[in-house]
């Protein structure tokens, strides 16, 4: 048996960036990945936004680390050359009503220490976007999209730097607490037992399994699991507008809004199916329901003009009409294994959190 200081389960964006975390304080660590690349989960199956923190709860680890987040994500990807574009966001209210719900978003903002929205009148909104439809829109220059599979091979090369190892096709079978130490069992075609002083659940979607696997881990320690699917769809030509656009969110949700991509490509979602197994397949005739909404914002949306994009499913804990939680970092006095953290719910905004949700999870000195 292999020792080491701490093992990673989850070369995600989350996982490497901990890893990243850990290695530069110094930690000898291991990431134990079971598929054949990084990121193939749901940092691969994203929008892609840098978001700014506007939406969450005030006090929440959400709103906390992805305000301060958006801060370091862009700090280091001008440091490390990740591509990005900080093209911001307009939060567009189509009617009256729907200007009286901007005033409430911008107080929350404030808030939450997101101090740089801007009010614009109609008029002034068309300035910036004459193609946009609304009554009134907040601009949030902070938000922006970036290039996750760099952002993930940056996180990764500064781990490997400061020593840490990345082992593909390497999935975790359980594990157990022993006097020496956490025993991780590892498959795959060379199988081997790891003992280490600290591991890190940081598996997404599969986060719930590997913590089942862990033995003394009674299952009411184990949250339900619920697969939210964002159904996106591309546009047949160029963009219709050079940022964001986000309706006024609605019932528990963001709408149908539309986001870029690097390659200035605008998509449209999400439309949320609820699953009980994974399916990334986007069905076209589901985007026969966005047209409605889209013209609100943009009148000119032609008819056919959607495509099926891609799909990406969340590990969300809560079902369909439940408020949304925040994010959960599992810790022994949760769970009552010594040195294992399980980090569950990780979802949106866990790629713009990413280097300060790695902080908060190692802990003020790595513990």
């Amino acid at each position: 048996m292999e020792r080491v200081d701490c093992v990673v389960i989850g070369a995600g964006v989350v996982g490497l960036a901990l890893a990243r975390t850990l290695a530069l304080r110094g930690c000898e660590v291991v990431v134990l990945e079971a598929e054949d690349r990084i990121g193939t989960g749901i940092s691969s199956r994203n929008s892609e936004v840098i978001h700014a923190g506007i939406y969450y709860p005030t006090g929440s680890l959400k709103a906390r680390l992805c305000v301060a987040g958006n801060r370091s994500l862009y700090a280091f990807c001008a440091a490390r050359g990740v591509a990005h574009r900080r093209c911001g966001k307009l939060i567009v209210a189509t009617t009256a009503a729907e200007t009286d719900a901007l005033a409430g978003i911008q107080a929350q903002a404030d808030a939450n220490g997101v101090t740089d929205l801007q009010w614009l009148a109609a008029a002034e909104a068309r300035v910036l976007e004459p193609r946009l439809h609304c009554a009134a829109a907040l601009l949030s220059p902070s938000t922006g999209i970036i290039d996750s599979h760099g952002l993930m091979r940056a996180l990764r090369q500064d781990a490997e730097d400061h020593g840490a190892a990345v082992v593909l096709k390497s999935p975790v079978l359980g594990g157990r607490a022993t006097a020496a130490g956490l025993e991780v069992s590892v498959g795959g075609a060379d199988p081997m037992t790891l003992v280490a002083n600290r591991v890190f659940n940081a598996a997404g979607l599969g986060a719930q399994a590997v913590a089942r696997g862990f033995e003394g881990i009674a299952p009411s320690c184990v949250p339900p699991l619920h697969l939210a699917k964002g159904n996106y769809y591309g546009l047949s030509g160029s963009a219709p507008f050079s940022r964001l656009v986000y309706p006024v969110p609605s019932h528990g949700g963001l709408g149908v809004h539309l986001t870029l991509d690097l390659g200035g490509q605008a998509r449209f979602g999400p439309d949320v199916e609820w699953l009980e197994r994974e399916n990334y397949d986007v069905d076209p005739r589901r985007a026969d329901g966005f047209y409605a909404a889209i013209r609100t914002y943009w009148p000119d949306l032609a008819e056919g003009a959607l495509q099926p994009a891609y799909a990406g499913i969340r590990p969300k804990l809560h079902g369909p009409g439940e408020p949304a939680p925040d994010f959960l970092i599992q810790r022994e006095a949760a769970h009552g294994v010594p040195g294992l953290v399980n980090l569950f719910g990780i979802e949106s905004p866990g790629l713009t959190a990413c280097l300060t949700l790695a902080e908060e999870v190692a802990g003020p000195s790595g513990g």
